[in-house]
């Protein structure tokens, strides 16, 4: 063991115990209060008190243990994070999880020894009590006889004094003796008396002074109804009064073993078995009786058996009379049976039930304190993990600061282990969720700040908690006035982001996308993506020709909107992007501000980027330069085209959309100015439409970025090229090319031949090698894997050279 070891040890174990005792003290003068009316007023003595005392003390253990594990492991890394002593051995290189191992050690060994205690002490300490209780609840209170009135207290006595002095010497005293059974037969009257209890409490000895005594015979008969009155004047007169029960006897067996408290888990455990096979055994027994019972008519429709095979049906259901009645005199004599019978089966069930619920009431209780053993042994291991990392960022190791925090988590283990014991006993929750449920509580706290304090990361902050403010007023206001928010958008792009919103449960009062436009050969009206998930949900739409329109700017202020979310859809005028209260925020399918601009996802594949990404932003009177709210990177892949990154920065784009919207609606977010994001001498790219002329194929650049262009057109709208000769020239799109090499895998003669100087073949000369169709290019040779010639198909191209003769006496331009 090493020395810091030892010295974290020898922190602990001095304040553990300390704590324990105190704590056992504490929690046994509540114990005791528990029990206190049933000990004042029987004269026990101190012995008897203290052994039921520390009967008490041995039942509190296994909750004293939980609270001092974690009372004591604040103080001590609380004691360090104060003294600084924490901070030099992090910096030496110790971790605070490896400061804390050996304290998890010590606490595991706490916690078996919680489970030693809770299954041999407990149990032993129970039976006793049960036991004492019992000899002390046989014990009579002490005499006392009050002043001014008639004190029945000892048996087949009736007494009663006017006064009494501080020497004990009582004045107008009265005595009637019941002892006959014959009624108020006898009376003793004295100017005063003097009452002393033998030393073993066993009889009285009343001392009467100056007195009279009354003697009734009180012996009518039928024939004879005189009564004899004696009348005995005295002047000192001792009445003796046997006494029972007024002396503590304590009982030398246990008598209260078979109770669950009182058990260990193997005993437990057996009558847990014997409860189960008896409640089974009842359960089947009064089903049995319940389907037998004479006044089902039809006990066939209880046996499953003869249900699924609809042998039940008998001549009843056959019968075309059956439940037809000649007249109503019957039918109601029928139905007084019917109701008759179903009273009686009522009362029999609920006879049946409770011999059934009896074994299931102990057995729940059974269940319980099987594993409570258990559970309140890992407690203290729990609780350990709360209160050693909870030290750590309190840093305070002074027993005022650490018990304040320690009792609030104490008190929330008691009163959610109470809680779960009592559902678990009433029957409303499983027996072990009852008795583990308190760990389920505890247990993610623990994970919690132990992970944090491993991290060295700040348990709370003041940006945390204002966040979370923010975020509870946004769920207040928000439940009495939603906020409204108008979505902008026309591709299939923007659809996920507002299926987003709308599966989110945000209020969408509207959307605005394109006018609906003749397209194709036919001339077909075409509606946009957005529009037609917007008519399918029930989302009124606008679809204005003029952003600036006065009647189109009427009706989209009439949504009285908070917010408008722009993605994938046209610049808007100043009169729109100002008129919500909260802004008008846009998604754009690129990390701003580098390529902003109509096409980003095609220009980053183009130019080979290896990370992009979408962008949440405050539009502005410019294209795609308003604050910055949100970033989220994504990576392209080598192989990836155009359509595969749209997919992609699609579906984290909603995410963005969503987040943001939750942003601005809490005010949790803030905006950047795009410039503070170009360092050095980085170089802005911009995302330009795409045209006929920056879509057209160069070959006379290098194959990387003759690739990385046909990946990024791919599949829309698509590289393009010329295949010309003699004059003639056809349209070509390119889907798919792949670097061929500097060295070309055709064959060393036909190379010969063809290209006598390899360097000196033109940019675009076409070249064939068993199926593949090669195109010279700036440094070395392309492959064509997919293409499609103006009017025809889109083919592969070993498909493409077999219907293709001479190709090699064309040339790509």
């Amino acid at each position: 063991m090493k020395k810091l070891d030892k010295f974290i040890l020898k922190a602990f174990i001095g304040p553990f115990v300390a704590i324990l005792v105190l704590v056992i003290f504490i929690l046994m003068m509540q114990f005791l209060w528990v029990y206190i009316d049933e000990l004042v007023g029987k004269g026990l003595g101190l012995k008897v008190i203290l052994e039921f005392m520390a009967l008490g003390g041995c039942t509190i253990l296994p909750l004293a243990l939980p609270l001092a594990t974690l009372l004591s492991s604040m103080m001590v890394l609380g004691q360090m994070g104060d003294h600084n002593e924490l901070m030099a051995v992090k910096s030496s290189g110790v971790s605070l999880a490896r400061v804390m191992l050996p304290l998890a050690i010590a606490s595991a060994v706490i916690s078996i020894g919680a489970f030693y205690v809770g299954n041999n002490l407990v149990p032993v300490a129970w039976n006793e009590i049960y036991t004492l209780r019992d000899d002390i609840s046989h014990t009579k209170n002490e005499i006392k006889i009050p002043a001014g009135t008639f004190y029945d207290g000892i048996e087949g006595y009736v007494l009663r004094t006017e006064s009494q002095d501080d020497n004990g010497m009582m004045h107008g005293v009265m005595v009637y003796d019941h002892t006959s059974g014959k009624g108020n037969t006898s009376l003793s009257l004295a100017d005063s008396a003097m009452m002393k209890m033998s030393k073993n409490k066993d009889y009285l000895t009343f001392t009467l002074y100056n007195g009279t005594n009354y003697q009734e015979t009180n012996t009518r008969k039928m024939r004879d109804t005189t009564l004899e009155l004696q009348h005995i004047d005295f002047e000192r007169q001792e009445l003796i009064i046997p006494l029972k029960n007024y002396s503590f006897q304590k009982s030398d067996s246990s008598r209260f073993g078979d109770q669950a408290k009182a058990m260990r888990l193997s005993q437990l455990s057996v009558q847990k078995d014997s409860l189960e096979r008896l409640a089974k055994i009842a359960l089947d027994n009064r089903y049995t009786q319940l389907t037998q019972y004479g006044q089902f008519t039809q006990r066939d429709q209880l046996d499953t058996s003869k249900l699924a095979s609809r042998e039940h049906i008998t001549s009843y259901y056959s019968n075309p009379d059956y439940l037809k009645w000649k007249n109503v005199s019957k039918k109601q004599r029928a139905y007084e049976k019917a109701a008759d019978n179903a009273d009686r089966m009522r009362t029999s069930i609920m006879a049946y039930t409770s011999e059934v619920y009896e074994y299931y009431f102990y057995l729940r209780r059974t269940n319980i304190e099987l594993y409570k053993k258990f559970a309140q042994a890992l407690a203290c291991l729990l609780l350990f993990f709360i209160g050693a990392p909870l030290g750590a960022f309190v840093r305070k190791g002074n027993l005022g600061v650490s018990a304040i925090i320690s009792v609030l988590f104490f008190v929330l283990y008691w009163v959610v282990d109470i809680t779960g014991t009592k559902l678990a006993r009433d029957g409303a929750v499983a027996a072990m969720l009852g008795a583990f449920i308190s760990a389920v509580v505890l247990a993610p706290i623990g994970a919690y700040l132990t992970s944090r304090a491993i991290k060295d990361a700040t348990l709370f902050s003041n940006d945390s908690l204002l966040n979370h403010w923010r975020k509870l007023k946004s769920r207040v206001a928000g439940f009495f006035r939603p906020t409204r928010i108008v979505f902008m958008g026309t591709p299939e792009f923007a659809v996920a982001s507002l299926d987003a919103l709308v599966k989110a449960n945000y209020k969408v009062v509207g959307v605005v996308t394109v006018a609906d436009k003749p397209s194709g050969r036919g001339l077909e009206v075409h509606e946009s993506a957005v529009k037609k998930y917007a008519v399918e949900h029930g989302i009124p739409v606008l679809q204005p020709l003029k952003l600036k329109d006065p009647e189109f700017l009427a009706q989209l202020a009439a949504w009285k909107a908070d917010l408008f979310v722009v993605v994938a859809f046209r610049m808007l005028p100043e009169e729109v992007w100002t008129m919500p209260r909260l802004g008008t925020f846009n998604l754009h399918a690129a990390l701003l501000p580098q390529y902003r601009g109509a096409a980003p996802i095609n220009w980053a594949v183009i130019n080979g980027e290896r990370i992009t990404g979408v962008t949440t932003f405050m539009i502005d009177k410019n294209i795609d330069t308003g604050g910055i709210i949100l970033r989220h990177e994504v990576r392209v892949n080598p192989d990836d085209t155009a359509g595969d990154v749209h997919d992609r920065l699609m579906e984290v784009g909603a995410k963005l959309v969503v987040e943001t919207t939750e942003g601005l609606i809490t005010h949790n977010v803030e905006t950047r100015v795009q410039r503070s994001f170009i360092q050095g001498s980085e170089v802005l790219k911009a995302a330009p439409k795409l045209t006929k002329e920056n879509t057209r194929i160069d070959w006379s650049r290098t194959a990387e970025e003759i690739r990385n262009l046909v990946r990024g057109l791919n599949p829309y709208p698509t590289a393009w090229t010329t295949l010309v000769r003699d004059g003639k020239a056809t349209d070509v799109k390119v889907f798919a090319v792949s670097a061929f090499g500097q060295e070309a895998a055709f064959s060393a003669e036909n190379a010969t031949k063809s290209d006598p100087a390899a360097s000196a073949v033109a940019a675009g000369t076409v070249r064939t090698d068993g199926g593949r169709l090669l195109v010279r290019v700036a440094d070395s040779w392309v492959e064509i894997k997919e293409l499609q010639l103006a009017g025809k198909k889109r083919m592969a191209a070993d498909a493409f050279l077999r219907g293709f003769r001479e190709i090699e006496s064309y040339k790509f331009v």
